[in-house]
């Protein structure tokens, strides 16, 4: 089982401890890239995938790196939506 595919199985589980650096890095293997740009970057960044140009937003989680249940579950219904999962 490939890192892609654990991380992706793991998400679809919504561990209470899945991390922004986890989801960066599904991401990224799925063919998105973060984007930093604009005004609110600190706390709001986009992915865009590459091909489709579909865009994602998150918000960093902060004080931690430990992503909320409701980011989970946005993330999740983004990827269903593309067909990703």
């Amino acid at each position: 089982m490939s890192k892609r595919d654990k991380l992706l199985e793991r998400l679809l589980d919504k561990p209470s401890d899945f991390t922004y650096s986890e989801a960066r890095t599904l991401l990224g293997q799925l063919g998105y890239k973060e984007d930093t740009r604009g005004r609110t970057s600190g706390a709001r960044v986009a992915f865009v995938h590459e091909q489709t140009k579909h865009v994602i937003r998150l918000h960093k989680p902060h004080p931690g790196n430990i992503l909320k249940m409701y980011q989970l579950d946005e993330l999740t219904e983004a990827l269903k939506n593309q067909g990703v999962i």
